[in-house]
Parts: C-alpha cells; structure tokens; sequence
C-alpha cells in the first residue's frame, strides 16, 4: 500500500512559516471581501472607500521598504511577529469602531481589506520582505525553487477556503435575523484570533542574522552598507516592479468593478470566480520548480509573463461573462506560475545579508505605484473607455517582461551556475560572514 511521504526539503523552520502564510492568505481571503462591504454598510462613500485603501497601499510600501532595511539588521522574525499582531489590533479596532479616520488608521497600518488578490498565495505586503529571507535561509539552492512554490500553494488553498468564509454574515443574517455588520464584526473579532495564531507560530522560528566580517577600511557604520553589486541588483528589479506595479494597479481593485460593467455580474459570480481561479493556480506553483529545472529561472518567468500578457490584451474581447471567466482563469494560472520562481530567483542571485532589504527595496516601486493604479483606470472608464485600463495594463506587464529579460537574462542563481575549469572556486560563506543564531 502507498504510503505519503513528505519532500526531502521540508523541516521544522519551514513548516511554521508555512503555517503563518496560511494563516494569513486566510485572512486576507475573507477581509478583502467584507472590509469594503463593512465600510457601505456603515453608509462611507465610494471616495472614502478609496481612500482608505488607497491609504492601506502606500503605507504598505512603505512599511515594506522600511521593514526589508531593519529586519537585516535586527532580525526578521521580529517583525514578522509585530505585523501579526497589529492584524489583530486591526481587528479589534474594525470590530469596536465605526469612525472613519479611526478605521483609516487601523486598516492602514494593520492592511486590514488588503490582500494579493485572487491567485496570489498571500505574497504581498508588507509581510513579504522578512518572510522571503527567512525562507530563503531555511532552503538549499537547489530547493529553494520549490519551497517558495509550495508555501504559494499553502495560500492560495487558504485563501480559497478565507473566501468562502466571507459568506458567514449573509449566513448568519438568513439564519438567525442578525445584521451584516454584526456578523462582518463577529469576522473582525475571529481576525484577532489568527492573528494572535500568526504571531505564536513565528516564535519557534530559528533566525540566523548575518554579519559581514569587517575589512582594513570598514568603519562600525559601514559594516552594515549594502555591497555594491546587491546596490546595482536592487534597482534592476526596481525598474522591472515600477512598470509591473503600474500595470497590477490598474487591474487590482478596478477589474471587479469592470466585470460588473461589461458583463452585469454581481457579488455572487465574482466570489466564485475568486474561489476557482484560487483552487485552478495551486497546481501551477507546485509545477514552477520543475519547469524552473528545465527552463531556467529567468526564461520561464519571460514565457510565463508573456503568455499572461497576450491573454490578458484578449480578455476585453470576450462577449460572455462566461468565457472571460475563463479566459481570465488561464491568465491567471500562467501568471501565478512564474510568481515563486521570481521570488526565489531575487532570494538567489541577492547576498544572504542583504535579502530582506533587497526584497523590500525591490518590491516598493510596484506597491507605491500600484496604489495610482485604481484612480488612473476610474478615469479611463469613466472618461475614455471602459475596456482601456486591461489594454493599458498589458502594456506594461509586456514592459516589465522585456526588462526583466533584458536586465537578467545573463544572471544565473546558484543553482543554475556551472562552474568553469578556469572559474576561480567560489569562497565558502563562512568566509565573508559570521553568524549569530538566534
């Protein structure tokens, strides 16, 4: 009889990252949906809506950048820890309160309403930084590929089940006469719970922080200065994420509202279309280290990318609901298939010390100018037309996709480096740090 057996890969550290990811696609899954709907049922306008979320975007950016930066120096766990527990603060707050500028506040700092989206596997915000170097850490470079995938898998299965969970204050409000805010706050309070859960599981994560062995001319401040080739890294993906951010900005929150436009679908398609296209991209991230293997890191996420971008540029010309479901569903599964294969690449080709600011740095030109993204698409609807925020959109994802190739197409990570008879024998780690285990 078969008997399952677990990947040579997996071990403890991993495993309680694993879980905080799926605790937190969790939650995503579910606040997404009803931290907008929370705030129309309070009777806000759909400005301070906006607002708010558009608030949520930039200070994510910022907490991004500026968490990758600390967490090298004062390890990543910690902040892993401390942005687990304000979710639950947000939670309490959003459960207790009804004032705006107070809900500003909390859903800003805490990203309560704010998630990666159906697909994404809960990598997003400013979590990202500090999880993909502790991963990172914890992974051979040979595995490394299909670590990343795996913890995608773990969130979106979670945040398929979170989107289902979104449907617990209409049930309730059928069942037992209780308003939707009553259960939307029920929801609030739960989200204190995991995210209490979030901040246990980092604990027992073991954390090695890295520090660069001084040289004749290094002086105490110096010692912590990014190295000169990470310098020129960081702003190769800088410019690669500022075309992608411009291009997810205007699909993010835009595109439900468009598929409400051009196809007269309400709440209730648009949720389940979220659920499958979650359940139809978990495969592809389990897929992503074997076609890595075969392609190489940066060739795939180029045919991956380029793929999701002729689809997208389709999309618009679908005359059913129905087919642009799937139609969307394909890009969608071709898009997230190169999600932790650039993840891992970034993590690959980045010295040890210096990952998690390279993470942030990197990621920080897509979030800033993805939060201009929902206001640059209503005025394309609104004034031009409906169909050109998706057209324009692809048009930057095809930006970033000739970038990326062209930035890093000579660059192998670790595990793609065949090393040359003539090839000096690289230095072993040990040799240009130390190390301080948690």
């Amino acid at each position: 009889m078969p008997t399952l057996s677990l990947p040579d890969w997996l071990n403890r550290d991993l495993g309680f990252l694993f879980a905080g990811r799926g605790l937190r696609s969790l939650t995503q899954g579910y606040l997404a949906i009803i931290a907008p709907l929370y705030l129309a049922e309070l009777h806000y306008s759909a400005v301070q809506i906006g607002l708010l979320f558009t608030a949520g975007s930039a200070v994510s950016a910022v907490l991004a950048a500026l968490i990758g930066v600390l967490a090298d120096r004062y390890g990543r766990k910690l902040f892993l820890v401390i942005l687990a527990l304000l979710t639950a603060v947000g939670g309490v707050v959003f459960a207790a309160s009804g004032a705006f500028l107070v809900l500003l506040v909390a859903g800003a700092v805490s990203t309560v309403g704010r998630g990666g989206g159906a697909g994404s596997g809960g990598a997003w915000g400013p979590y990202y930084a500090a999880e993909q170097a502790l991963l990172a850490e914890h992974s051979a470079d040979e595995s490394r590929t299909a670590i990343f995938g795996a913890i995608s898998f773990i969130g979106v299965l979670t945040g398929a089940v979170g989107s289902l969970m979104a449907g617990l204050p209409s049930l309730l409000h059928a069942t037992s006469g209780t308003t939707e805010i009553t259960g939307d706050r029920i929801l609030f309070l739960i989200t204190v719970l995991f995210g209490v859960a979030m901040a246990v599981v980092m604990l027992p994560v073991h954390e090695t922080r890295e520090v660069r062995r001084p040289v004749a001319h290094d002086t105490p401040k110096a010692r912590h200065h990014l190295q000169p080739g990470t310098i020129r890294m960081i702003l190769k993906f800088m410019v690669t994420n500022t075309a992608n951010g411009l291009g997810y900005g205007l699909l993010g929150p835009i595109l439900v509202y468009w598929f409400y436009r051009r196809y007269g679908v309400g709440s209730g398609g648009l949720a389940e279309l979220f659920f499958v296209i979650n359940l139809a991209t978990a495969p592809s991230y389990l897929f992503a280290a074997r076609l890595a293997r075969r392609l190489g890191a940066v060739n795939t996420v180029t045919l991956t990318r380029g793929v999701s971008v002729v689809i997208l540029a389709v999309l618009p010309l679908m005359p059913t609901f129905f087919l642009a479901a799937v139609v969307y569903t394909v890009r969608m599964v071709t898009s997230t298939l190169g999600n932790p294969i650039r993840q891992s690449y970034l993590m690959g080709v980045i010295p040890r010390e210096d990952r998690a600011t390279a993470a942030g740095l990197s990621n920080l030109p897509s979030q800033v100018f993805a939060s201009f993204g929902p206001t640059m698409a209503g005025y394309m609807i609104q004034d031009l037309s409906l169909n050109l925020p998706i057209e324009v959109a692809a048009v930057f994802q095809a930006l970033n996709t000739v970038l990326y190739f062209g930035f890093f197409r000579h660059i192998r990570p670790p595990e793609e480096s065949v090393p040359h008879a003539t090839a000096p024998a690289p230095q072993p780690a040990a040799s240009r740090q130390s190390s301080v285990r948690d």
